[in-house]
């Protein structure tokens, strides 16, 4: 599967500034600074990001929407959820969480980051190969 294909969103540039938080290469273009900031992520397949958590003391989180391929979302404590372009993923903040392609298959959504006061994002251990399974 190739993005560019699959998307009307490019891809971007290797997502080097994060990179330490991936298992693999993905890709960020920001699409938005004002307001509020939109990324879009590219996910190369098996590409999933570590656990982490949007902290905020008030408001924050973060909405996902599905552009193209293949991919997985998981709440700390709850079954991983399969995705697929069109699905919408809301994250509240403070919920421990990881997102990214399914093993077969590139994997894109836009990452809407909620408004909030004192937003900041810690990151958390990889996710372990049986988490991915």
């Amino acid at each position: 599967m190739n993005i560019p294909e699959m998307s009307a969103f490019p891809k971007g540039n290797a997502n080097e500034a994060f990179a330490r938080f991936f298992t693999e290469q993905s890709y960020l273009n920001i699409l938005s600074a004002d307001q509020v900031v939109i990324g879009n992520v590219t996910f190369e397949p098996k590409c999933c990001n570590n656990w982490h958590i949007h902290h905020a003391d008030k408001g924050g989180g973060q909405i996902l929407l599905v552009t193209a391929g293949e991919g997985w979302h998981q709440q700390w404590g709850k079954p991983a959820r399969k995705l697929k372009a069109g699905n919408i993923v809301h994250i509240p903040a403070e919920i421990k969480h990881w997102h990214g392609s399914a093993a077969d298959s590139w994997f894109q959504h836009l990452a809407v980051e909620v408004p909030g006061e004192n937003c900041k994002t810690e990151w958390c251990e990889m996710v372990s190969e049986e988490e991915y399974k």
